[in-house]
Parts: C-alpha cells; structure tokens; sequence
C-alpha cells in the first residue's frame, strides 16, 4: 500500500465518527447531490492533522449521542446517490451497521497496513506485540 493510500485510510478512519453527528442530526445523505460537487476522498498530510480531526470528530459524535432521544433512533435515515435512495433503515441500525461497524473495519485495516510497514501497531482491546509488557 502507497504511503498516499495509508494516508487516505487514516484520515477516513478520523472522518468516521463524524458520521456519528450525521446520521443522528440528519434524515438522509446524499454522496452526490444532483448537481452538487463530486465527493472529496482526501488524505491530510500529518498524523498531527489526523488526531485533529478524529478528535474533533470524537467529540460532535459524544455530544450527539447525549443528546438523541431513543425516538429520533427509530426515525428512518436514507442513503441517496444522485437523488436515489439507495437504502433507508432506522438511525440505530445506520449507527450500528453503516457507522460503527465501518469504523471497526478500516481500523483493522489500519492495524494490518501498519503493521506491513513496521509501524508499531497501538493497543486497540489491549497490549500488541508492539508493548514491551506483552
């Protein structure tokens, strides 16, 4: 994986919990509104800039999560492309699915491409390899 590729999936796994505020302030998306801008797929250029966005992110989605009814998780959220609803499920299964368990995938991509390019790997439910108390 090119050292641009690793950079794109870090900073999306810094976007994801974005989704968070997203998918609970919102009732759809659409990735590419009919005559609106094509999507952005950037890759921030420091790891300093990375942290900063997921903690920001991190915490609109703590603050999201405080304030949402159980109400607004039952309300429907549509995915669109173009105009198209491409999926329409309730908030609390977009959280779980599209969000939560998207995060916890391209984490582990993270892991496995950090670690394919000796980079210590960071305890994710516990010590790695990496930790000297292993």
């Amino acid at each position: 994986m090119s050292l641009a590729a690793l950079g794109r999936l870090a900073t999306l796994v810094a976007e994801l919990p974005g989704w968070v505020a997203n998918t609970i302030t919102r009732d759809e998306l659409d990735i590419m509104p009919p005559g609106g801008p094509p999507p952005k797929f950037e890759a921030l250029d420091s790891t300093a800039r990375i942290l900063e966005l997921f903690d920001r992110n991190a915490a609109a989605a703590r603050a999201a999560l405080a304030k949402a009814s159980d109400a607004e998780f039952q309300k429907p959220w549509a995915f669109k492309v173009s105009g198209r609803i491409v999926a329409t499920n309730p908030k609390f299964t977009v959280y779980r699915r599209t969000v939560l368990n998207h995060l916890v995938h391209h984490r582990g991509q993270l892991t496995v491409y950090l670690r394919l390019n000796n980079a210590p790997v960071p305890a994710v439910y516990g010590p790695t390899a990496d930790e000297p108390n292993f």
